[in-house]
């Protein structure tokens, strides 16, 4: 008697379980037109970051990845009831500096079904082609450093795609005014990379140099990896320009300074270079040449505390410009993911790829590290704040605009 009552027993409690677990059954339904990324009760919630993670500008890399991971710890410490089992995992893909790098690195992701959005990219080039592999694939991607004009123009933009850094209308513009209305310059020359950083960038300089009464009487290229720039500044010489604005990044800049110096014609041309260059590694690499020069870029927050937890995670300083940038890419795409998930009572995620997008572009009135973010329509999401730094003694000096 007391075995079939214990038979008996047994039967109803696996009948009440399972009753129990079809009750925790989902029964979330994806209306989303794009479809939705489910994250398992224990599964981490994927984040991609694609920035450029080797060569000779790894430091632009390092750099943000040391703020999206910052980022995560924070919003992981503050909504851990939220969050419940999941993690936030980062997963990583180096896009390097180039179209190439941004492809191959954007692909691998959107391969990935689990990834809900992507951090990234660090270079523009790379950014024009992983912008549109990865908004064809439904994935927002938030740039912490990308400035080429044309990621946000209405013509050319990724339906996906948004920025937290400045737009370089904004930064040629700035390069423009300090290089008329405070050096006095009349005359300047160019050099890009034919990235659409620099080649943009550049362009935006001249033409509002030209606009304030100024001349550009030179636009030169040259090739990532040329190692001799002689020919190209020997040609720019000819016309003793006041400025030469060379807007590209660590290892050609480094060289065109080195050598401008060597180049009968440009002993007195200013030399200016932008965001690119904003990193130890330019000042070791171009050495004393480099001493004296001005580079644009983002206005430096200090932020002691990020500064402090970016020592203490890495035991060393931000080693380039945008890693605040980062760290408000990551806030803005991680509360986005709050607000659109549906959460089932097992924990399970369920977060709409369309709705998720729209989130993002929502966003107004963020107060980010940078600044205060609002997107528009085309992404541009930065609250810009332009600076003009000198190189004075191994070190990047704010000199204008004067506080």
């Amino acid at each position: 008697m007391k075995k079939r009552w214990f038979i008996l027993f047994a039967v109803l409690l696996v009948a009440a379980l399972a009753l129990a677990a079809c009750g925790q059954k989902s029964t979330f339904k994806c209306d989303d037109p794009y479809g939705c990324v489910d994250i398992g009760p224990n599964d981490p919630i994927k984040i991609g970051v694609a920035v450029v993670l080797s060569g000779p500008n790894e430091s632009l890399g390092v750099d943000e990845v040391g703020g999206v991971e910052i980022a995560v710890d924070d919003f992981t410490a503050a909504n851990k009831a939220w969050l419940g089992k999941h993690a936030i995992q980062v997963v990583k893909e180096d896009a390097q500096c180039s179209a190439e790098g941004g492809q191959t690195a954007a692909q691998k992701l959107a391969a990935d079904k689990s990834i809900v959005g992507v951090i990234g990219t660090a270079c523009s080039s790379a950014g024009v082609p992983a912008s549109k592999i990865l908004s064809d694939a439904h994935i927002p991607m938030i740039s912490p450093s990308n400035t080429a004009p044309s990621l946000t123009a209405p013509d050319t933009h990724a339906e996906c795609y948004l920025r937290t850094a400045h737009n370089d209308k904004v930064q040629g513009k700035a390069v423009a005014e300090f290089a008329y209305n405070v050096l006095g310059a009349r005359t300047m020359a160019t050099i890009h990379d034919g990235s659409p950083y620099a080649q943009q960038l550049q362009q935006v300089a001249c033409d509002v140099f030209t606009q304030l009464g100024g001349k550009c009487v030179a636009q030169e290229a040259i090739n990532v990896g040329d190692t001799d720039m002689r020919p190209v500044l020997t040609k720019i010489a000819t016309a003793k320009p006041d400025v030469l604005y060379y807007p590209i990044f660590i290892q050609e800049g480094a060289l065109i300074t080195q050598q401008a110096k060597e180049v009968p014609g440009l002993e007195k041309t200013v030399l200016m270079g932008s965001d690119g260059m904003i990193s130890p590694d330019f000042i070791k690499a171009a050495g004393k040449a480099a001493e004296g020069m001005y580079l644009s870029g983002p206005a430096a927050v200090n932020n002691e505390e990020f500064n402090k937890k970016y020592e203490a995670k890495y035991g060393q300083e931000p080693p380039s410009a945008f890693h605040l940038h980062a760290y408000d890419a990551a806030m803005l795409l991680m509360n986005a993911i709050k607000k659109v998930a549906v959460v089932d009572k097992d924990g399970t995620i369920h977060v709409p790829r369309k709705a998720l997008c729209q989130a993002l572009f929502s966003t107004k009135d963020y107060k980010g590290l940078t600044g205060t973010l609002t997107c528009n329509q085309y992404g541009d999401c930065a609250d810009p704040k332009i600076v003009i730094n000198q190189i004075q003694n191994g070190k990047y000096v704010p000199v204008w605009p004067k506080k």
